[in-house]
């Protein structure tokens, strides 16, 4: 006698609701698909005991006629679909035919339905996958679905169920992503009797992502297209790296109108950021991705939220550089809104006696060490020949204070504003068009010095100092592998290093902008940089952290404090940079309080 048997057909949807129907929003996801496929232009949600005691979709799609229903109710029945070629390019949410039955199966479900040509709809009633009642019955046009008693035939499913609200927040999150999807699509949920959600179709997407997310404030727009062997198209809204949405909201992914969860487009907007956004902070709002259907798998996973790309190293690339497009875009919109002319400004005058002289530090400085913060607006650094370079001193002795430029008028101008003064020694306040702008000092010479690196590292021309006295400096075998490995990359950063037996090393040259610091200093920093940045995947993203961490130590420290020249030439140099809004850590460098913030503070109209 045979061992293999075919399961029975009920048994069979009960499996097959265990793949699909893994909680009660898997039921509601797969019951808005089905609406929007048909063409709704609004869905009503209503939910009750958290998604078990009841679930209604109500949509005015197009509707089905009799024997459409009882066809729905069939496993893998089917409109989307017909042919072999049409599963390679699938253009509709729903297309399996699997959602009813699974659904049906582990709950009492009702359907009332009438088609658009259908003078009278149709009501089916059935219990746990067997059908009970079919009649006709007067209703609008469109689809109406309840599911009750969600796993009352499975209570083992049930038991793993988590609280609910825990289950609320899964069918929020669900009806969320879809209404923003299709905007033009109006949505309402209403839960325990109580309306928590209504999303009308007037809202354009950004008001519609900004009430979802809680966030009043403006987004970066993206919208980048490429094309190729097959056309990619990303548009989407990005609240600022430096502002804060209630919750833990994270970036939300569309392909196609599809909701998704994947890690390699998840990375893609992660590695566009990189500079922008903190450690441990999440990119937060929407993204939408059309690709040729052809190009993308949906059938990869039974509740079809997670996809496969035939070319997923292409698609990474252009989500990086369509995130990185957006955030150029977004400096130029920040140097438009708070770094405007200077006659905008009132009072922002520049005296026309000033020369391109030398002065010292203001004598009220009390600190031992003035670094040369490297503002001045020159040509890049020059080596300096080893017969006039100073000797390099051990990081416990200090070193006498650097003379500063001073600036002329003419390289000073184009930021348009007026400064007020430094606030301990870190922040610089400065009188905008709009209001007050604070600047963290060395945040913004971070970022800039950080440009200027990668840039020079990129042509192979970073500027070296040359040692009067070489340093020599012991390596752990640690550091002797990564000498090795990286001996290109350090070379190219600005150090001239050889052996000088066992595990001793001579460093004759450092680069110039780390001069102010001990030459063994700076070279074991930059080694202890490259171990801890081993792990990432991507090499470009190992060099960035390294010069990140040479501009950090090169740049002005909380306490320095600048003279106005070298104010006016940080602002000029941020004006003309292409990103320096935020510092390479993703540390935010400037932050405006407008004259209504101000004025609300205050009490004054």
């Amino acid at each position: 006698m045979s061992i293999i048997r075919v399961l029975p057909e009920q048994l069979a949807n009960r499996i097959a609701a265990g793949e699909v129907v893994e909680r009660p929003a898997s039921v509601v996801k797969e019951l808005i698909e089905n609406s929007l496929d048909a063409g709704a232009s609004r869905v009503e949600i209503e939910i009750e005991g958290g998604g078990t005691r009841l679930i209604r979709i109500i949509d005015n799609g197009e509707g089905m006629d009799e024997d459409d229903v009882l066809l729905c109710l069939e496993r893998h029945g089917t409109s989307k679909i017909l042919h072999d070629q049409d599963l390679e390019s699938i253009r509709s949410l729903g297309f399996r035919g699997e959602a009813i039955p699974s659904i049906s199966s582990v709950s009492r479900m009702t359907i009332t339905s009438r088609h658009k040509s259908s003078d009278l709809g149709t009501t089916a009633i059935l219990n746990y996958g067997k059908l009970y009642k079919i009649h006709e019955s007067g209703c609008a046009q469109g689809t109406i679905i309840e599911i009750r008693n969600l796993f009352g035939n499975t209570p083992a499913r049930r038991k793993f169920l988590r609280t609910r609200r825990t289950e609320m927040g899964h069918i929020d999150e669900v009806v969320k992503n879809y209404s923003l999807a299709v905007p033009e699509v109006s949505f309402s949920l209403r839960v325990d009797g109580r309306q928590t959600l209504i999303l009308d179709s007037h809202q354009d997407l950004a008001q519609r992502l900004a009430g979802i997310l809680h966030y009043s404030g403006s987004f970066i727009e993206i919208d980048h297209s490429q094309k190729g062997s097959f056309l990619l198209h990303l548009k989407g809204l990005l609240v600022p790296p430096d502002e804060h949405v209630r919750g833990s909201s994270r970036i939300k992914i569309l392909v196609n109108g599809r909701s998704v969860k994947d890690r390699m487009l998840t990375h893609g907007v992660a590695e566009g950021l990189r500079g922008f956004l903190m450690k441990h902070h999440n990119p937060a709002g929407l993204l939408h991705l059309h690709i040729d259907p052809a190009e993308v798998d949906v059938n990869v996973h039974p509740t079809k939220q997670e996809i496969r790309f035939r070319q997923s190293r292409t698609i990474h690339q252009f989500i990086v550089q369509a995130i990185q497009q957006g955030m150029q875009g977004y400096q130029q919109t920040l140097k438009s809104s708070f770094l405007a002319p200077s006659s905008a400004v009132p009072g922002s005058t520049h005296s026309a006696e000033k020369t391109h002289k030398t002065v010292p530090p203001a004598p009220s400085t009390p600190s031992p060490v003035k670094k040369d913060p490297g503002l001045t607006q020159t040509s890049e650094p020059v080596a300096v020949p080893a017969s006039v370079t100073p000797p390099s001193r051990s990081p416990k002795q200090p070193e006498p204070a650097t003379p500063l430029p001073v600036f002329t008028e003419s390289q000073s101008k184009g930021h348009g504003l007026k400064i007020i003064g430094q606030y301990d020694n870190l922040y610089i306040f400065c009188q905008s068009s709009d209001g007050l702008l604070v600047i963290d000092q060395h945040a913004a010479h971070e970022r800039l010095l950080f440009e200027k690196l990668k840039k020079q590292f990129l042509l192979g021309t970073i500027a070296k100092q040359t040692l009067l006295f070489p340093e020599t400096v012991e390596l752990s075998v640690n550091d002797l592998q990564k000498v090795e490995q990286y001996a290109e990359e350090i070379e190219k950063m600005g150090f001239s290093i050889r052996e000088f037996g066992g595990s001793s090393y001579v460093i004759s040259a450092i680069p110039a902008l780390g001069r102010h610091m001990a030459a063994s200093e700076l070279f074991l920093d930059i080694l202890e940089q490259f171990g801890a940045s081993s792990s990432n995947k991507r090499e470009g993203s190992m060099l960035e952290d390294v010069l990140a961490s040479m501009a950090c130590k090169a740049a002005v420290k909380a306490g320095d404090r600048l003279s106005t020249e070298e104010i006016e030439a940080l602002l000029t140099n941020m004006m003309k940079a292409d990103l320096f809004s935020h510092c390479p850590h993703g540390r935010p460098v400037l932050k405006n309080f407008s004259a209504n913030d101000i004025k609300k503070w205050f009490h004054r109209s």
